[in-house]
């Protein structure tokens, strides 16, 4: 998507802080974070929001799973708790149409969220 932010960041077309990258994944640091700890992770296949994942993703959003447990790990936010946030359309605040998901710890997290 030649206009996409994330697709961008992805192809090195826009700068952004990398935390993590493989082929199939991008972490960056968000730049209004809302928490101590809030990273992007960004699968590098575009899939606008969770209503566009097909049954091949499966693996994809797995291993985006396992990355953010990882980085919680490294970042000790694990063992106090952390939260893993997607948003799908408008209303519940996506702003970018490429699949994300916000990797938010290092305080307290109210419940219910929004």
């Amino acid at each position: 998507m030649s206009s996409c932010l994330f697709c961008k960041i992805i192809n090195g077309e826009i700068p952004a802080k990398i935390i993590y990258r493989d082929d199939d994944l991008i972490v960056i640091e968000d730049i209004n974070p809302v928490a101590p700890v809030h990273f992007l992770l960004i699968p590098c296949k575009h899939i606008e929001n969770s209503l566009d994942i097909a049954e091949e993703d499966a693996a994809l959003m797995g291993r985006i799973l396992r990355v953010a447990a990882k980085i919680a790990k490294e970042k000790n936010i694990a063992e106090d708790g952390f939260r893993i946030v997607t948003n799908t359309n408008e209303a519940a605040g996506q702003s970018v149409f490429h699949i994300h998901f916000h990797l938010l710890g290092g305080r307290d997290l109210q419940w219910p969220p929004g």
